[in-house]
């Protein structure tokens, strides 16, 4: 498997070999808005030289880059207030099915400053506290959605109101309704759902490392914690180990990949269009591996949030091999 490509993988261009619907569910969503400004001085007043607003959260994210990849997907989410109204027609303007779960609370609105030298300063509200009616009215909405979807992709972290069960309860339901569930969120609310046992759960290396509770210094480390997270009752894992690549540990065998990257210009979202790429594809095997590298290696070379189209990946650079380099150590080991 060495030496292995995604244009060789049997997926086409996008990496997609399926036609149906991707569901995500972001429990807590938000409006996101991003102001560019020269500096950040505490205390002074700073004018932005520039302004965007995207609609935020891991699933939105999701939904964003399989819709840019040019397949169908819907977006359960609660959504509230003006903010909740905006987030829905940002959505619904990159051809993105809402499926709203109406909340008494506003959804909640984060700010990013970026300055000019790079640095990212991020404000994330915490959102509004969802009552018991409407916790069970997502999951309702959930079930009703999923009757014609591949995945279901659950993923961030969970608002006010809800349990660290409450994804452990999704995963329960959508497998009684014969859908896969794909699983990005961390701490508690990762550990509790791996005992009904998610199709794949997506922890980036901090998390990783916070699920099994020691440090990783290598790629061998990394392994051996994807393992673990299976035997705790995950099915398959999807590692990303930030600028060294991604790990995919599943019953028919382990993969490492990588991509080369020329310019970094933002990674945010790029864990998420990453994700997004292993599901087009199929969300199992090398192949699907290496069109979640193809995607996340794009997305970081795009500005903001904006997520890549079939015509920002390029296969080429990316490299899926069975020989994992488990003594390599990482550029970014996590204490």
């Amino acid at each position: 498997m060495s030496g292995t490509t995604m244009s060789g993988t049997g997926t086409d261009s996008t990496g997609s070999d399926s036609t149906g619907v991707i569901l995500t569910v972001t429990p807590n969503p938000s409006l996101d808005r991003t102001y560019e400004v020269p500096s950040l001085d505490r205390g002074e007043v700073v004018r932005a030289t520039g302004e965007r607003m995207d609609p935020g959260g891991k699933g939105v994210n999701v939904s964003r880059a399989v819709a840019a990849a040019g397949r169908r997907t819907v977006a359960v989410l609660p959504l509230g207030g003006a903010p909740g109204a905006l987030v829905a027609d940002l959505l619904d303007a990159q051809g993105i099915e809402v499926a709203p779960v109406p909340v008494a609370g506003a959804t909640r609105s984060n700010i990013a400053l970026a300055e000019s030298d790079g640095v990212l300063t991020k404000i994330n509200a915490p959102g509004p506290e969802l009552s018991e009616a409407e916790q069970e009215l997502l999951l309702e909405t959930v079930r009703e959605q999923s009757r014609d979807a591949d995945w279901i992709a659950c993923c961030g972290s969970l608002p006010r109101g809800l349990a660290p069960s409450w994804y452990a309860e999704v995963v329960a339901r959508a497998h009684a309704g014969g859908a896969r569930i794909a699983l990005d969120t961390s701490g508690r609310a990762l550990l509790e759902a791996l005992g009904e046992r998610p199709d794949v759960v997506k922890p980036n290396a901090e998390e990783l490392a916070e699920a099994v509770g020691r440090p990783l210094a290598t790629v061998g480390d990394a392994v051996k914690a994807a393992e673990e997270l299976r035997e705790m009752g995950a099915r398959a894992v999807l590692a990303s180990l930030g600028a060294d690549g991604q790990l995919l540990v599943e019953d028919a065998g382990t993969w490492f990949a990588s991509a080369r990257v020329d310019v970094v210009r933002s990674n945010v979202g790029a864990g998420d269009s990453s994700l997004a790429g292993f599901l087009i594809a199929g969300g199992r095997g090398p192949g699907a591996l290496a069109s979640a590298v193809a995607h996340g290696a794009a997305a970081v070379q795009l500005p903001g949030s904006v997520m890549p189209t079939p015509g920002d990946l390029d296969p080429a650079a990316v490299t899926v091999t069975a020989e994992v380099p488990v003594d390599r150590e990482l550029k970014e080991p996590v204490s």
